[in-house]
């Protein structure tokens, strides 16, 4: 390696030090088993060359530690992890060692990168103590897909030049204390740690608006966005400008479109006919397109409308590849609404009739509110000749639902009527009519009549999720719940607001969804798995998880009061989730209650709640390579993950690999969806929103490798008795993105073979 010189930073020229470069993998290696240091350098001297800059030189040491990690030799993980850690110290320090807090705020607030709040809010004191909270070895903590994803995403930079400005613990102390600064001066120092601490330890995960932000003068961190349009141009020119405004803010948007009336139907009594939703659809995916998240991509929604629209057969296909741009529109997601009247159509072998909303008055509004008073308008409807209508079998529309939802992955599907009945809202004054993009929030809607319309209402949540593979009983659940709930509740007044709509609406109702990640790793310690879950258990820790999350919503409301419209809740009336389950579930799992929920009933009552819902399982693709956690409440593809994202290649190890390899149930290995979907039944009885389900197939597992229908209808219907709300991503396994580790070698991965997530705010 003679006659090669690197650039340093200052620019000066020097010739390469083997010595101090061994050093630096050395320490990477320290105290990790089953690592050779050698073996780093070795791979990396292949790509050494003359002119090379110091941080070239890291980001060799660092792509040659990543490709040694596999399933056999996992534990290089974290000594690419190790060396991303020296190669952040280096540009955020020039050492080593890390800056006293104080110092590095000082520097960031003058720079403009972070909020000038942070020196506002606290005294030259209390940064020294809080200075003394900050465990940095925790850094080390961090694996390499982690470390990749906090300097990609996490750590405040400057985008355009991507030099980085603070390390991991710097983020999670200043997000504590941003997030606590109103806090009492006596006390808030101790939150501050205690949040801190759990954070940092992965107790509990944050979505990357916090992350990202929180600490910045950037103050929007809610993740999710439900906006309803109405059946006029004034209500929809008001929803695509509240789109452009969220959209800018990096959320992901849900958008209730289903009142829009048909095509043909009447405008001014006649004056004009309609041209129907399509021209409408497309108006909302301009919207949608027009800001990129991060310089990127562009931003994501997914719309909702119901399964009885007059348009639908034309609605389920706009995804598709078939077609021409005129009768397509791709570039959105779509949540078709289903209710019990519907399923009964299909199962009884029976007809779907097909309106235009705005001519059955009473009709879209009843769908929601009052599913008795919707079948009455239904039946009323199909009885009259003078209503427009169509007649289609129903079994032709739900086969042609789950063709486009399995041909495309992307058609959700949201019963309306579980997703009322087993909400946190009195739904006759707060109905669900929607979701989010990621079909997991079921928050009020109204429509705008403009953005600066006070009385509609834009619904935003906002979310963090606990590790259940941290946790060692359920008892030990009461801890993260509270800091996980006065954390976000601290938040929503914390943040701004783009539009009064939702101000307003945040204000008044005060929603947070806090749900679960590292599950896999979760079933797999406890000697379980996806196709024969232990139910009980499942049911037990869910119960615990629920039962410390209203808790602390409730003793918030006694120490601070409850959120203005807490007696629109269920919750404010003394009525829990598990109150308002699907009595089909307990088939499933005897009902029993372990935790003290009559009382907390009784202080619900007397008290109210903080917050008017408190749980969502959302996807957490981001939020698990931070914290080396398995996705969400989904089952790991692989047990060392590929993925291609635009941060590059990154390998993840699920965790626990030396001791649980044998336990996890991989997703592919699964010849059915049943024990999954029972284990979210189980789990959607205990909480107030909704779930994030997907359902995947290996057609490997069926003769001819083809999913029948009927299979595909079963599933549905069988959510649907065990009172499932909505069902995310259809995944079929065709061999296409999927990577197996063990055959990768050191081939070079295709650009874009396995996509990043779709939006960064909704999945934490």
């Amino acid at each position: 390696m003679t006659g090669i010189h690197i650039v340093k930073r200052n620019g000066e020229k020097e010739s390469l030090d083997l010595e101090k470069m061994h050093k630096v993998v050395f320490q990477a290696c320290n105290n990790i088993n089953g690592v050779s240091a050698s073996e780093v350098e070795l791979k990396s001297h292949l790509s050494f060359y003359s002119g090379m800059t110091s941080s070239e030189i890291q980001e060799t040491l660092i792509k040659a530690a990543a490709e040694l990690i596999s399933e056999d030799l996992p534990n290089y993980q974290w000594v690419a992890g190790n060396l991303i850690n020296y190669h952040i110290r280096k540009e955020v320090y020039n050492n080593y060692e890390p800056w006293h807090i104080a110092e590095l705020v000082n520097k960031n607030v003058k720079s403009g990168f972070y909020d000038k709040a942070l020196l506002e809010d606290y005294s030259i004191e209390e940064w020294e103590k809080i200075n003394g909270f900050i465990k940095h070895e925790r850094d080390f903590d961090i694996t390499y897909v982690g470390m990749e994803q906090f300097r990609g995403k996490y750590l405040v930079q400057n985008r355009v030049t991507n030099k980085i400005y603070e390390t991991p613990q710097m983020a999670y102390i200043l997000i504590a204390a941003t997030l606590f600064s109103d806090y009492p001066k006596e006390e808030r120092l101790r939150w501050v740690k205690d949040y801190y601490d759990a954070i940092s330890t992965f107790d509990i995960s944050l979505p990357t608006p916090v992350m990202a932000g929180v600490r910045t003068p950037q103050r929007q961190f809610s993740s999710c966005v439900l906006i309803e349009t109405d059946d006029s141009l004034d209500s929809i020119n008001a929803t695509s400008s509240a789109i452009v405004k969220y959209v800018s803010q990096k959320a992901g948007i849900g958008v209730g479109a289903g009142s829009i009336r048909a095509i043909n139907s009447p405008i001014r009594n006649g004056d004009a006919s309609h041209t129907g939703v399509i021209p409408f659809y497309k108006m909302f995916q301009a919207a949608v397109k027009s800001c990129s998240q991060g310089g990127v991509r562009g931003g994501a929604a997914t719309l909702y409308y119901p399964c009885w629209h007059l348009e639908v057969e034309d609605l389920l296909v706009l995804k598709n590849n078939k077609g021409t741009e005129d009768n397509r529109v791709r570039h959105m997601d779509y949540g078709v609404q289903f209710n019990k009247l519907m399923y009964e159509r299909l199962m009884q072998g029976e007809n779907i009739t097909l309106f235009s909303p705005q001519d059955v008055p009473g009709l879209y509004e009843s769908f929601f509110n009052d599913q008795d008073k919707f079948r009455e308008l239904y039946e009323q409807a199909e009885r009259k000749t003078s209503i427009r209508k169509k007649s289609v079998p129903a079994i032709d529309l739900f086969s042609s639902f789950m063709n486009e939802r399995k041909n495309t992955g992307r058609i959700y599907l949201m019963n309306v009527d579980h997703a009322n009945d087993h909400s946190s809202f009195d739904t006759s004054v707060a109905p669900i009519k929607q979701s989010n993009l990621c079909c997991e929030i079921t928050l009020p809607t109204k429509p705008l009549t403009s953005v600066h319309d006070e009385e509609g209402e834009i619904a935003l949540c906002t979310l963090s999720a606990i590790n259940w593979g941290n946790i060692k009983s359920p008892e030990d659940f009461k801890k993260p719940c509270e800091l996980a709930v006065r954390g976000l509740d601290a938040l929503l007044s914390y943040q701004n607001y783009p539009l009064i709509a939702a101000e307003l609406a945040t204000n008044n109702r005060r929603p947070l969804g806090v749900g679960i990640i590292n599950f896999a790793y979760w079933l797999a310690k406890n000697d379980t798995n996806y196709s024969d879950p232990n139910l009980e258990l499942v049911d037990e820790w869910a119960e615990a998880w629920s039962y410390y999350l209203v808790k602390a919503s409730n003793d918030l409301a006694k120490e601070i009061g409850p959120c203005p419209k807490s007696d629109e809740t269920k919750y404010g009336h003394g009525v829990v989730p598990i109150d308002t389950r699907k009595k089909e579930v307990d088939e499933l799992v005897s009902h029993k209650e372990r935790m003290p929920w009559a009382s907390l009933r009784e202080d619900l009552k007397e008290y109210g709640i903080r917050n008017s819902t408190l749980m969502a399982l959302m996807p957490a693709e981001t939020s698990a390579q931070i914290s080396n956690s398995t996705n969400g409440i989904e089952p790991p593809r692989s047990l060392v993950s590929v993925k291609q994202s635009k941060h590059g290649v990154l390998k993840q190890v699920v965790p626990g690999i030396h001791k649980l390899k044998s336990k996890y149930e991989l997703l592919w290995d699964q010849k059915s969806p049943e024990g999954y979907l029972k284990i979210m039944a189980v789990l959607q009885k205990y909480i107030d929103q909704g779930i994030s389900v997907n359902t995947s197939y290996n057609p490997v597992h069926f003769e001819d490798e083809k999913i029948p229908m009927s299979v595909m209808l079963q599933h549905l219907i069988m959510f649907y008795k065990y009172g499932g709300k909505q069902l995310y991503y259809f995944n079929t396994f065709d061999g296409q993105g999927e990577l197996d580790i063990n055959a990768l070698n050191d081939e070079p991965l295709e650009p874009g073979l396995i996509d990043d997530e779709d939006c960064e705010g909704c999945t934490i």
